[in-house]
C-alpha cells in the first residue's frame, strides 16, 4: 500500500456465525493488514451503542448474510461510508436507495457464489440424464438390477440441455458442459446468436427451448419480468418425462402449475429453490419419487464460503491501494441482474 494512503476503517456487519468460515485465519490476517478493523466486532444492529464509535468512523462495511438493511439509518450511523463489500451474493434486497444516492461503492462476491451453483447444476444434469433417482427408487423397491427395456431411454449421449439465463451461473454452467456429448440450447433476451455460439450454445426463443429440451435449467434473475416465467402454459411445452432443474429462485416458476405437472408424473424436477421456501409440511413434493428436493444448498456452503471471503479481501486490498473494485455492482444493473 502506498505510504500516502491511510488504511480504510472497516466494520463487519453480518450474522457472526458466518465470520470464521468466510475469513479463516490466513484471510483474516490479510484483511487486518489491509484495513483498520476490530475482528471481534460484528454489527447486527446499526443502533447498537456498542458499535456506534466504530461505525461513526467507518469507511467500509464488510457485509454478509444477516446484515441489517442498508438504509438511511445505516448511513446516519456511518456517515463517512464510501464502500460496501458484500461477502455473499445479490445485494438487491440489502442496499437501500439512500446508499445508492449517496454514491457508496458496492461490491459483491456473487461471482464466487456462482461457481458452486453451476457445479451443483452440472452434477444434477448428469445424474438425471442417467435416470439416477428413478433407478435408486426402483432398486429400493425391487432389489434387482434393471433390464435393457428399463434403461433404453437412459444416458447422457446427445441429451438436449436448455439453459435459461446467461447469468454468471448460466455462463459458468455453459463452460462446464463443454466436455460432454450434449446439445446445449440457450435463452436469454440480452444475448446475441453469435455470443451464444461463442458460449457453446444455440440461442432459441423461450418456447422453442422448452419444446426441444430434455432437461431445462433455470438461471435467470428474479425480477418482475421473470416472475412465473414458467407458467402453466409454458410448462406444458416441456416434453413428457422432461426434467426441470431450478437453482435460481422459486418465483421464476408457477408453483401450483409445476406441482400439478409433478403430481401427474408427466414431468420430473430437481428443485433447490421453491415458492414458498421452505415448502409447507404437507406439500406433495416432499414425497414424490420424480422430485429431488434440496434445501437451498447449491450456493456456497461450508468451506466454499472461504472463496467469498477471499474475493472481499482482494477488493479491500484494492481499495486500500487506491484501485477500483473488480466486482462492483452498479445501481443501473439491478434492473436485469440478481
Amino acid at each position: 500500500m502506498p505510504p500516502s494512503l491511510q488504511p480504510p476503517r472497516a466494520v463487519f456487519a453480518m450474522d457472526p456465525v458466518h465470520l470464521p468460515l468466510l475469513f479463516p485465519p490466513p484471510l483474516m490476517t490479510r484483511l487486518t493488514r489491509a484495513a483498520d478493523i476490530e475482528p471481534a466486532l460484528v454489527v447486527r444492529d446499526f443502533t447498537d451503542p456498542a458499535a456506534a464509535g466504530a461505525l461513526a468512523s467507518a469507511d467500509v462495511l464488510i457485509t454478509g448474510w444477516g446484515c441489517p438493511h442498508l438504509d438511511a439509518g445505516a448511513l446516519a450511523a456511518a456517515p463517512g461510508l464510501r464502500a460496501v463489500l458484500h461477502a455473499a451474493g445479490s445485494v438487491r434486497s440489502l442496499v437501500g436507495e439512500a446508499l445508492w444516492s449517496h454514491g457508496v461503492t458496492v461490491s459483491s462476491a456473487v461471482t464466487g457464489n456462482a461457481l458452486p451453483v453451476a457445479e451443483y447444476t452440472l452434477a444434477m444434469i448428469l445424474l438425471v440424464g442417467k435416470d439416477t433417482f428413478e433407478h435408486r427408487e426402483r432398486y429400493r423397491r425391487t432389489h434387482t438390477h434393471p433390464g435393457p427395456a428399463e434403461t433404453a431411454a437412459t444416458g447422457n449421449l446427445g441429451r438436449r440441455i436448455g439453459v435459461i439465463g446467461a447469468s454468471r451461473v448460466g455462463r459458468r454452467l455453459l463452460e462446464l458442459l463443454r466436455p460432454f456429448d450434449l446439445t446445449v440450447l440457450l435463452h436469454d433476451p440480452y444475448v446475441s446468436p453469435a455470443e451464444a455460439a461463442a458460449l457453446g450454445a444455440e440461442l432459441l426463443p423461450l418456447e422453442d427451448l422448452l419444446r426441444h429440451s430434455d432437461i431445462v435449467s433455470l438461471h435467470a434473475p428474479d425480477i418482475p419480468e421473470t416472475h412465473h416465467m414458467l407458467d402453466r402454459g409454458r410448462l406444458t411445452l416441456v416434453r413428457d418425462g422432461g426434467v426441470l432443474i431450478n437453482t435460481a429462485r422459486g418465483a421464476l416458476v408457477d408453483h401450483e402449475a409445476l406441482t400439478d405437472e409433478l403430481v401427474s408424473g408427466r414431468l420430473r424436477a430437481v428443485l433447490d429453490v421453491t415458492e414458498p421456501e421452505p415448502l409447507p409440511a404437507g406439500s406433495p413434493l416432499y414425497r414424490l419419487p420424480n422430485v429431488f428436493l434440496t434445501p437451498h444448498i447449491a450456493g456456497s456452503l461450508g468451506n466454499e464460503l472461504e472463496r467469498l471471503g477471499a474475493i472481499v479481501v482482494e477488493e479491500l486490498e484494492r481499495l486500500a491501494a487506491g484501485l477500483p473494485p473488480l466486482y462492483e455492482v452498479r445501481h443501473a444493473d439491478l434492473a436485469r441482474v440478481a
